[in-house]
Order: structure tokens, then sequence, then C-alpha cells
């Protein structure tokens, strides 16, 4: 059961649900299992066509049952003007699971005091690669950090009576061809890379899982009976029900709901009168659609029937207590990659302080498709270096390209800040630029599929005019989807060489919600930081680590690699096919014999930690791991314990060494700590495609503990599984 809390049992939900199902018609069931997105209205009362208000299925108004109420994320609620958190890839560096969980019942407070039930903002899928464009709404490219990051989003957001819809399933790394590529990858990969972190979700109770895009092996993921049935349900056990991405997801209706697709969303475009038509035509049976109706009513009555823990209303949306929690996630996700010579923190005494880029002044909280959030107020870099240092400090700002004010200026200033990266033009959700499907012509057909006629007329007509076109943010401006360069602009580099060569007190801030190259200009400043797109807070939590008053903790969720050409060879623009290989990320790096840059799970900090000699032994159904961590510097400080698994008597194939455990723990000056991580059995066995099954080598493994994945940092210690 998803709610442990829920007042009835399994088997009073599972009978009032089949009361419920024979007193719907044929009709009523299909549409049941419909979504009945009012976009029309949105746009002209709201002024948003996407989501400002809840999208909602049709329910079954005769009976009394509720719709599904749709909010998405996950930077926050999409809906009216919610708390804008910082982006997942950045909270992923944190590595923080408590901060995820209260995120996550903050982003569930929201969305029920503005209407949902339904929040479909865990995005977890994995970062295959850097230049993916929806990298910044995932937590990076460890299956394992993914996963534990993604299931305390999910419980915290079902803590408030949320259902909480993990996505996008499955294999979906790529954008710019999201609608036509299709994916491959041996079985073994499959279920040991690319799934993992979607099991962790079910193992947490996820309400409902959201299929993709792409084609799996050439069917539709979303019409995957592999996917949706055969490793869903029949091996993970799942109970809850699974709805479509919009409008593109499907091209069989019947195909869909028989391999396990239960609702489409937020239009029947081959759901609906469609799946009628086909069940009376003898080509869908009944007892299919009844199936789907039953998840879909068996997982509402158990929210619907679990006691809330709070009342609900609009005072909750942006409050103070969810606008300090955005700032303390955007604290804690600043990743300092290069301090020289302990030029950070910055004086906060500083007479002069020179701020270059563009970026400093821009309300930059991350891309402008289905995830973007639109908070009461937003903090730039520049209003929080303004706010923190006062009226004492002049802070002067230039843009990139004003090469001249920035050889006048650095020379003379305390401290050179440097702003530079990405914005929504550069990476984000990318919907159909330069597709050939006329999306108009489809929603038409999803309104005709709900029994409008008179909208699907309408859009029948509209649909003429429009063969696919150019999509759109509300604000009117082109969305970026997948990146074309790694690197920063030829402009900002310029600015980072100028201003670091004429004062060594520079720092650049990387705003991003991916990797960014760094060697070609990093060696020209002191210090180099991971800002992130970091919410509404941003700019305030940013002035505060480079003026001292946070000290800096956070991990890289990716490894920064020393040239593009360290990476997985990708075809964004063009491919129809992919092939996933069994490594990619710092378990490429390791398989290949690369340095990185910087390796997975790297970052500074204002004081220094020295470990102790780890020990492992078996412990139940796992083993257990302990190290000693003490603070051996000056100020109170948060470290993060990282445990990799290295398996090097293996009869098969593995991965030089992979994340299995983590920890986060906070230290005084001084102070030392036991840390204790248990490192359960099953994330040691691999998958055996021979069998189908999963199993657990008897060997000696590896157990590195440290505070990065470099060979260099991590001390070892075996333990045999018998």
């Amino acid at each position: 059961m998803f709610q442990k809390n829920c007042s009835l049992t399994e088997q009073q939900i599972q009978e009032k649900a089949e009361n419920l199902l024979k007193k719907m018609t044929l009709k009523q069931k299909v549409l049941f299992l419909s979504g009945n997105w009012k976009m029309i209205r949105d746009a002209a009362i709201y002024k948003r066509t996407y989501n400002p208000v809840p999208i909602e299925s049709n329910g079954c108004r005769r009976l009394g049952i509720k719709p599904v109420a749709f909010t998405d994320g996950p930077r926050g609620v999409v809906m009216g003007n919610s708390t804008c958190f910082p982006v997942s890839m950045a909270r992923a560096a944190s590595f923080d699971r408590a901060l995820e969980r209260e995120i996550g019942e903050a982003i569930g407070r929201e969305a029920r005091a503005q209407g949902a039930n339904y929040f479909a903002g865990v995005c977890i899928n994995l970062l295959m690669h850097p230049a993916g464009g929806r990298a910044q709404e995932s937590y990076g490219e460890d299956p394992f950090l993914v996963g534990e990051m993604g299931a305390e989003l999910v419980r915290g957001v079902q803590s408030q009576n949320v259902m909480a819809c993990v996505k996008h399933y499955a294999v979906n790394n790529m954008e710019n061809r999201r609608f036509y590529v299709d994916v491959d990858c041996s079985e073994r990969t499959l279920r040991e890379v690319y799934l993992p972190h979607f099991k962790k979700c079910v193992d947490a109770g996820c309400a409902s899982l959201m299929g993709s895009y792409n084609r799996f092996r050439g069917d539709q993921a979303s019409e995957s009976k592999h996917l949706l049935t055969d490793i869903l349900r029949d091996d993970w056990g799942f109970e809850g029900f699974t709805i479509t991405d919009f409008i593109f997801a499907l091209r069989d209706g019947v195909k869909a709901v028989e391999a396990g697709m239960d609702m489409e969303m937020p239009l029947p475009v081959h759901f609906g009168l469609e799946l009628q038509q086909a069940a009376e035509a003898g080509k869908l049976s009944q007892e299919t659609i009844d199936r789907a109706v039953m998840r879909v009513l068996k997982t509402q009555l158990t929210f619907e029937n679990t006691p809330d823990p709070m009342k609900y209303d609009k005072s909750l949306v942006a409050c103070e207590k969810h606008v300090e929690l955005a700032k303390k996630a955007a604290e804690e996700s600043v990743v300092l990659l290069k301090n020289q010579d302990h030029v950070l923190p910055f004086d906060k005494n500083a007479a002069i302080v020179l701020v270059i880029g563009h970026l400093a002044a821009q309300a930059n909280t991350g891309d402008h498709g289905s995830s973007n959030v639109y908070p009461p107020s937003v903090v730039t870099a520049l209003d929080g270096i303004r706010e923190k240092l006062g009226a004492m400090t002049e802070v002067i700002h230039l843009q990139e390209t004003e090469l001249e004010r920035i050889r006048r200026l650095a020379p003379k200033a305390d401290a050179v800040i440097i702003v530079a990266g990405n914005d929504y033009n550069d990476e984000g959700e990318y919907v159909m630029p330069d597709s050939d499907i006329n999306s108009v012509a489809l929603i038409a057909q999803g309104f005709r599929n709900n029994g409008n006629r008179l909208m699907g007329a309408v859009m029948s007509k509209a649909s003429g005019r429009d063969a696919g076109g150019s999509y759109t943010s509300d604000d009117g401006k082109p969305v970026g989807g997948d990146r074309k360069s790694l690197s920063l602009r030829a402009a900002e580099i310029e600015a980072i060489k100028t201003a670091g060569s004429l004062n060594k007190n520079t720092a650049v801030v990387l705003v991003c919600g991916s990797m960014i190259l760094t060697r070609e200009w990093e060696d020209s400043v002191s210090a180099v930081l991971y800002g992130w797109y970091s919410g509404m807070e941003g700019g305030h939590a940013l002035a505060s680590v480079l003026f001292g008053d946070v000290n800096p903790s956070g991990k890289l969720p990716f490894v920064i690699p020393a040239d593009e050409s360290q990476l997985p060879e990708v075809d964004f623009f063009r491919a129809d096919s992919i092939y996933y290989d069994y490594d990619h990320g710092y378990r490429k790096l390791d398989r290949d014999g690369s340095v990185p840059a910087y390796p997975f799970g790297y970052g500074l900090s204002y004081t220094q930690f020295a470990y102790g000699v780890p020990a492992a032994e078996l412990c139940g159904d796992g083993v257990k791991v302990t190290v000693s961590v003490k603070n051996t510097g000056e100020r109170k400080g948060d470290e993060i314990v990282q445990v990799y698994v290295s398996v090097p008597e293996s009869q098969v194939t593995r991965h030089i060494r992979e994340l299995k455990g983590f920890a986060r723990v906070s230290l005084q000056a001084g102070e030392e700590k036991s840390v204790e991580i248990i490192i359960p059995k099953d994330e040691l066995k691999y998958y055996d495609e021979a069998e189908n099954t999963w199993k657990l080598e008897h060997t000696a493994y590896e157990i590195q503990v440290g505070p990065n994945a470099s060979p260099d940092a991590l001390t070892s210690a075996k333990v045999f599984l018998q």
C-alpha cells in the first residue's frame, strides 16, 4: 500500500474500487482513463497555456470519482507563483537525502494548496551524456545517487497525500530527437544502469510512472510490454498506475493499454472514444480496460482515504518557511572546484567588487519548458552580492563583452566575480521546432476522442495552418533542447582570461544544469564554483558562500572530463537509433583509463577533512562500512562521505567502481565522528541475462571510501561474501 496511514485496508480498497467499476459504462471507463486539458480556458484566463492550474483527468462525475489533478515539476510546483527551488541537478550536488525529502514535503503542500493531487515532477532520467537538454531536471549520471534522491522526493511529496509520478520511463536521455529515436541496449545494461533508480522509487511507494516519448527496441516506450508489464508489474510488483507523456507518446492506443499503459494525458489522442470503438469492434477486451481503470481507482482511493497531516490553503504557497528551504538548498548545492591560495572566501569589507557577466543580473532559474516555475521573486547573483555587502562597498557590474572596462577596473577591485554559463536558450526541454508532427491536429484528435466535437473542429481547422512550427515558451522565446557546446561562450572565456590575468582575487561562478568544460580557461583564475540554476534565493545563497557566511559542501553529481573525447559519442540532432553502452560518465573514464579534470563526487570546502582507515563487515543482509572523519581545519563544515564498490575477481564484466553509499556529516573545527553506512546485498548483485535473474557473486568485494571517486582519494577495505 502506498500510504501506510490509509484508513482502509487493501481488501476494502479492492472492494470499493470493484463496486465503482461495476457501475461504470464502457464510455465512462475509457473517458476515466483520459485527460481533460482545458488549454483554451487556461490561455484566456491565466495567460499561460501550460499548467497554471491543475490539468485534470475526466474522473467520473456521475459516481463522484474525482479527477487526477496534475501539476508538473521538479524545481517546484509550476502552478501559480510557487516556491522555486534549485533544479534537481543542483540538489543532487548536496547529496542530502533529508533535505530532498523536506523539499518534497514543501512541494506537496504547495500542490495541495493549489488544488493538485498528483505531482509529475520526480524526474530521474540518467545523465547519459552532459549535453542532454533536460539534464537539469534529474540528479546526475550515477544510478545510485539518482535513485536515492528520487526516492526521497517521492516520500516527501506523498507525505502530503499527493500522488508522486516518476518520469520518464524509460531510457529517455535526449531532447531534440526524443519523438523519433529508437533506443536499444543489452538487457543487463537496462537493468543495472538505466532502471535501478526507477525501481528505487517504486520500492519507495510511488503512486505512478510516466512513460517516455522515445521508442525502445522498436516499440514506443509507452507501448512497451517489456517495460510496462514484464519489468514494472511482474518483476517489481508495482501496483500504481501509469500515464503517458503529453500528446506525442502514443501511436497505437490499443497496443498501449494492452502493454500496461493506463491513462493518456492530457488528452486522449489515442485513448477515450478510440478505445471504446476498439472494444465495441472486438479489437480490445473490456477486461483490459477494466484492469487499467482498477489501477487508477485503487491508487486514488488509497490517497483519498489517508488522513491529511495538515490543512492546506494558499498561504502555504511561497511562504517564508519554503523560501528559506529554497535558500538552504541553494547553499548546500554550491560546488567549490578550485580555491587556489585560499582566495575564497572574499572579504566582506571590500571597497570595490567587480561583477562580470550578463547572467549575473538575470533571473535565471532554469529552462522555460514544462518544468518552469513562476516564483513571486528571484534574487539574482548581482542582487545577492549587493545586499550582502551593503552601501559601504562599491559593486560594479559589467557585461562580459566590455573588455576595455574590465581591463581598467579589474586591477582596482578587491574581488572579481565572473558569472558565466547557460540559460534556457542553451539547454532545456525541446518540444518540436523542426518536427513533422502536426501538434495541433493531434490536440484536435484528443478533443474529439474526449467527446468534445466543437473543440475538435476548431482545432482541426487551425491544424491546417500548423504542421509543427517553432515552439516557444510563454514569453515567446525559444526553448533550448540539447546543448550544442559543452564550453562557455567565447566572450565569457575572453573576459575570464582578461580579468584573471589582472587580479588574482578572481572567481568564476558557473550557472548551468549540467557539466561545463573548464580546462580552456581555469588556469586563468584562482577560484571556480558551480552555482547552478539555483532557484529564487540563489543570489542570496551564492553571496553567502562567496563571502564566507556559508561553507561550501556540494559535490559533483557527474564527472568533468579533461576533454570532450572522453565522453560517449552521441548525435543529439540526427539520431534515429542509438545503442546505450554499459559504461558512461565516470564509469566510462574508469574503463578507458582516462584521467578526468575533476572526478565524480569532487568538491572542496573552506576547511579540511581527514579520513581514517575504513572497516567493512557483514551485517544481516548487507555490508556495514565504518570510517572516522575529522575536521582538521579551523571552521565548521559538512563532508560527504562516499562509498564505492569494486569486484576485482568477478567472473563477469563489472564497472571498475560504482557508488553504493554516501552520508553527509557535519563537523565542528577539530571534531571527529565515526560514520556508518550500510550497503544492502541487493546493491552488489549483477543481472544474469542467460537466466534472467539477479545474482550475488561469492567473492571478495573491495569497499572504497573517500571524498570523491578518484582512486587517489579512496582508501579500501575488503569483505568476502559467501
